[in-house]
């Protein structure tokens, strides 16, 4: 699912448009995604809202498939200081995972899984904790 080239640690970024443009540019460099991915995500989020902020301190930007989604994929990010994306309950935001999908069934199936990682208590901390890569690997790799 994630691989060290798909994970970028402490990360600076001033706002939640730049923040998704970071993880944006793992997929495309992953081959995951083609580059305007990226403006789909960000557009996805001035359209409908902040829904993506979907826990507390994590956002989960994606948009539809048709919009440069080659492959399934994920990216993984963690900033160097917290931005606001406009959500209220779960602001701010210091985990984003893009994800992308081929199709509608591959879409849910990466929600299904991301949504395991989020059930963990420890999720945010010990991503905001890593000091490597490496590190995210072999925390994301041990049952919770």
């Amino acid at each position: 699912m994630f691989t060290p080239e798909t994970i970028a640690l402490r990360v600076p970024a001033t706002d939640w448009e730049e923040a998704v443009r970071a993880a944006g540019q793992l997929l495309v460099a992953n081959g995951a995604a083609e580059p305007r991915y990226i403006d789909g995500m960000i557009r996805t989020v001035r359209e409908l809202g902040p829904y993506i902020v979907i826990a507390p301190g994590v956002a989960l930007p994606h948009a539809r498939p048709e919009e440069g989604a080659l492959r399934e994929g994920y990216a993984l990010v963690t900033l160097a200081q917290p931005v606001t994306f406009g959500n209220p309950d779960n602001d701010p935001v210091q985990v984003v995972i893009a994800f992308c999908a081929p199709d509608a069934s591959a879409h849910l199936e990466s929600l299904r899984v991301l949504a395991k990682y989020l059930e963990r208590t420890d999720f945010v901390p010990r991503l905001l904790a890593a000091k490597s890569a490496e590190e995210v690997l072999l925390y994301l790799a041990t049952d919770a």
